[in-house]
């Protein structure tokens, strides 16, 4: 009889009756790939569990996950937590250590397991000031617990039955996992998700994901603590697709040329990179090769979906593929057939260029309080709209309210926020969620973002402006890397900007120009900031009067996770950007 999914641990289990795969996890480590089938999979997730309840691990009881990388380890400790009635609590590797105690106090987690030194240096500091009975790593550390320690304590399957028994009690409403948001403002909230709601989510979108089940291979590199590419891996699991985990971001080409995946996911910030790449690329050709290529990518930014430009493009569409196009897919293996995009919004010029190149991107909407997929495009069915996130999922309502704000009820909506009544009921009304986000919903069920509520503002002459509009716009310019639009309270909007440094260096000797080429000599030349002005002035035709960007200035520093600029999702963090730029906006607005 089929097994029938209604927790998170039922997944590998489905996967093992239904596919049986050789490689269903599989890690580098020491430069040599290395791959777990479905049968050792649940084999070690249950071991776990056995070593956890030797370890006296109840119902209800908290353990924290942090790792620097996704790697098979997360996985078995994630099913092995779940299957003992416990929660797992995984937390973002990158924020701070007095994150990372306020974290796990507030969670209340009891023990930890953690990928590395660096990751374990910084528990070392702060864990006498939690309630945590023990640390265990996945690297080999000395002088450390390692995690087959606990797989140890759980060899013997003499307390199988009290797994089978902790199992069985564990109902789909049960809380299965509290993710903390890594917030752009104040402290992160614990979402508290149950087995129902990311189980129903995977189900549903199944439904909008054309996979080859049993036979496909994904790529994993965006953090597994975040919901999007948790919920993809329970996704991969359900599906029967051999999962590989990315050694890191940078390594990501690299690995896609080894493994030649089908699928993968990431977050816009990412194709943004791979795009600029790609045209720096181009723009070190010559003669033909150039031409041809320039042609193929100015192609590439009219692309519409279902053959709307008319047989000639098609036609043109057929031969830049074969010229240009191939290549591309070249550079992350050849063989992907489906990109998804979430967390923020896609530059539509992205949607075309990557759709023309036969490698399209499908951007869904969600929140990690909804487990997180509310919307998605999908190819087949004339469900892919460019600039929209697609359509509702299955058993999922949307609704506009008067102000704008989406609001979403369904069996994906979180169960609320962990100790915090007020904000939940603050976001929670009359069975909808309100996402603090503004869109749209056309005749056809496509819905369009048009903003965020919490990141609009008013100028002082009172007229609202919607940065995201702004930023998106500017960030299409190859000079800029990202933007943040400032002005609330203001007499006007203004941005701060990091230049594309790669960009500018490679336009620099290009050109000839007589520019230093450090970032501060960069961003404090008049040639450069001539330029960039340019770049703005193309975007504030776009926009009323009173929304065009009158006044920017440059930064140096690259911004980034590590920096403090963008959450682990790459996310700006608008308050801590406008803080560490102080003298940028004052010499805006006080000069």
């Amino acid at each position: 009889m089929a097994i029938e999914i209604t927790r998170l641990f039922d997944f590998p289990y489905y996967q093992l009756e239904t596919y049986n795969l050789n490689k269903a996890l599989t890690t580098k480590y020491n430069n040599k790939w290395e791959s777990i089938s479905t049968q050792e999979y649940v084999d070690k997730a249950n071991q776990l569990s056995r070593g956890l309840l030797n370890l006296g691990i109840k119902p209800n009881d908290k353990i924290a996950i942090i790792s620097s990388n996704n790697r098979t380890e997360w996985n078995i400790c994630d099913i092995g937590i779940l299957q003992t009635g416990a929660q797992n609590v995984p937390i973002y590797p990158t924020i701070s250590k007095e994150d990372y105690e306020y974290v796990l106090n507030h969670s209340e987690s009891i023990y930890c397991f953690v990928s590395d030194v660096d990751v374990l240096e910084k528990i070392n500091k702060i864990k006498g000031n939690t309630k945590l009975k023990g640390i265990f790593t996945f690297d080999d550390i000395a002088g450390e617990k390692s995690w087959k320690e606990v797989l140890e304590l759980g060899k013997d399957q003499i307390n199988q039955k009290e797994v089978e028994d902790r199992k069985e009690a564990v109902k789909p409403e049960d809380l299965a996992t509290l993710i903390y948001t890594s917030g752009t403002t104040g402290r992160p909230k614990g979402v508290m998700l149950s087995h129902k709601n990311i189980v129903s989510n995977v189900l549903a979108a199944k439904e909008r994901v054309p996979l080859e089940d049993g036979n496909d291979v994904g790529l994993s590199f965006l953090p597994i603590c975040h919901i999007f590419e948790r919920m993809i891996l329970y996704l991969y699991q359900y599906c029967g697709v051999s999962i590989y985990f990315a050694e890191s971001i940078e390594k990501l080409s690299e690995n896609a040329q080894e493994i030649k995946p089908n699928v993968m996911t990431a977050v816009p910030r990412l194709y943004e990179k791979i795009y600029d790449k790609i045209i720096l690329k181009g723009e070190t050709l010559s003669g033909v090769k150039k031409i041809l290529f320039f042609w193929a990518v100015n192609l590439g930014l009219r692309y519409k979906p279902y053959g709307e430009n008319g047989w000639w493009y098609e036609k043109q569409l057929t031969l830049a593929r074969k010229l240009i196009f191939t290549k591309w897919q070249a550079a992350l293996g050849g063989e992907l057939k489906l990109m998804v995009s979430g967390s923020a919004a896609l530059q539509p010029r992205l949607t075309r260029i990557f759709a023309a190149a036969n490698m399209p991107i499908m951007e869904g909407y969600g929140l990690t309080e909804t487990s997180p997929v509310i919307t998605v495009n999908d190819q087949r069915n004339k469900g892919f709209r460019v600039g929209t996130v697609g359509k509702v999922l299955k058993h999922v309502e949307v609704k506009i309210a008067e102000s704008g704000e989406i609001l979403v009820k369904g069996p994906n909506v979180m169960m609320g926020y962990f100790k915090d009544e007020a904000k939940s009921a603050e976001v929670l009304k009359d069975g909808y969620f309100y996402t603090g986000d503004k869109g749209e919903l056309d005749d056809e069920g496509f819905l369009k973002i048009t903003g965020r509520t919490k990141e609009m503002f008013k100028t002082s002459g009172g007229k609202y402006v919607v940065p995201p509009l702004l930023e998106g716009e500017l960030k299409q310019s190859l000079f800029i890397e990202q933007v943040m639009v400032v002005g609330e309270g203001e007499k006007m909007p203004a941005a701060i900007i990091q230049p594309n440094f790669d960009f500018i260096k490679d336009w620099i000797a290009k050109k000839g120009h007589k520019i230093g080429n450090t970032n501060e000599e960069i961003v404090n030349s008049e040639l450069v900031i001539n330029r960039i002005q340019k770049e703005v002035d193309k975007c504030n035709v776009h926009f009323g009067k009173w929304e065009r960007i009158k006044r920017f200035e440059l930064t140096p520093d690259v911004w980034s996770i590590d920096g403090g600029h963008l959450t682990p999702t790459m996310k700006m963090k608008r308050a801590i950007i406008k803080d560490i730029y102080k003298d940028l906006y004052d010499k805006i607005y006080r000069n």
